[in-house]
């Protein structure tokens, strides 16, 4: 190995640094919570100097702020799909629920962040907001435009849940913090329930003839 291949295995090693550091942060933030983790606990567990993680993240605050935003991944996607979606309103608001079932509900990684944003929000009321801004509201947006979208073509009917999306959206974020609680102590059966949601939001919304 050359020395320029050297140098450049050190910069791409130093430049994946902050981002390791991060994920290990978060692994120590989920498992002990805030107050009971250290910083010697983050850099033990990815094998470096307890400097090493204070060069990038200088106090334990900055580095769960930066963990939190480093691990929520944005939900504009879910935006952008509102209009690549096919099918009627009906099939594109059940493709939607169930990509956000799939990356809310089944993820471990946003559940653990819900559960961060209620034990430290507190503490770091900015999380919540990021929270709200990063996965709740896009998802209530997404709702809402397709919701709108059907009710303008004639297929949805108007009235109360067409107004308020949000009644849409809220069994996916009941089912994630049932998870949350209960774990595999108290199982839900997760298609079942999809079904059991899909079945009352789309028959709720659509038109009686």
């Amino acid at each position: 190995m050359t020395k320029t291949e050297k140098k450049t295995s050190r910069a791409e090693q130093k430049a994946r640094r902050p981002q390791e550091i991060l994920e290990a942060a978060f692994e120590e933030f989920t498992v002990k919570g805030y107050t009971a983790t250290r910083v010697e606990d983050v850099a033990a567990r990815l094998g470096v100097t307890k400097g090493t993680v204070y060069l990038y993240f200088p106090t334990k605050d900055v580095l769960f702020e930066e963990m939190f935003r480093h691990m929520s991944t944005p939900f504009a996607d879910l935006l952008a799909s509102v209009d690549t979606l096919g099918g009627s309103a009906a099939d594109r608001l059940r493709a939607l629920l169930l990509l956000a079932y799939d990356k809310i509900a089944d993820d471990r990684k946003t559940r653990e962040l819900l559960r961060l944003s209620l034990s430290e929000g507190t503490r770091f009321p900015d999380i919540v907001d990021r929270h709200h801004e990063e996965f709740i509201a896009p998802l209530i947006a997404a709702i809402g435009s397709l919701v709108e979208k059907g009710v303008a073509s004639g297929e949805f009917r108007e009235g109360a849940v067409a107004k308020f999306p949000d009644v849409v959206a809220s069994s996916i974020l009941h089912i994630a913090v049932w998870r949350l609680m209960f774990a595999d102590r108290r199982p839900i059966d997760g298609p079942a329930f999809i079904d059991a949601h899909l079945d009352l939001a789309l028959n709720g919304l659509l038109q009686r003839s």
